[in-house]
């Protein structure tokens, strides 16, 4: 069984930081890309940042140059380092990770955190 469980979001105000992280756990062989959308009321989920295996970094142009995606394979652990935050910025945030499991070892499945919610005060 593999889980995603993130923690950091919460409250600040407009120009705050926060650090969001995601730990995967279970019976994982590997970890491709692990990214973080996010959801606002009323609208559809959309990407934020994506991150590869080797480091490479995809970001939303809403969010470049304020946010920094990173991760430790290490510790299957993917963080978003949240700076300059906006009232815009306000939405659920989900954990998402490509992950190949001992269980399925020749295909990798989508797997999802619970969400976080991030709110920005104006």
């Amino acid at each position: 069984q593999v889980q995603l469980v993130e923690s950091g979001g919460g409250l600040v105000q407009a120009g705050g930081s926060l650090r969001l992280s995601c730990a995967a756990s279970g019976s994982i062989f590997s970890i491709n890309v692990m990214g973080w959308y996010r959801q606002a009321p009323g609208k559809q989920r959309e990407l934020v940042a994506a991150i590869t295996k080797g480091g490479s970094t995809n970001y939303a142009d809403s969010v470049k140059g304020r946010f920094t995606i990173s991760r430790d394979n290490a510790k299957n652990t993917v963080y978003l380092q949240m700076n300059s935050l906006k009232p815009e910025d306000t939405a659920v945030y989900y954990c998402n990770a490509e992950i190949i499991a001992f269980a399925s070892p020749f295909i990798s499945d989508p797997y999802w955190g619970q969400g976080t919610q991030v709110t920005v005060s104006s």
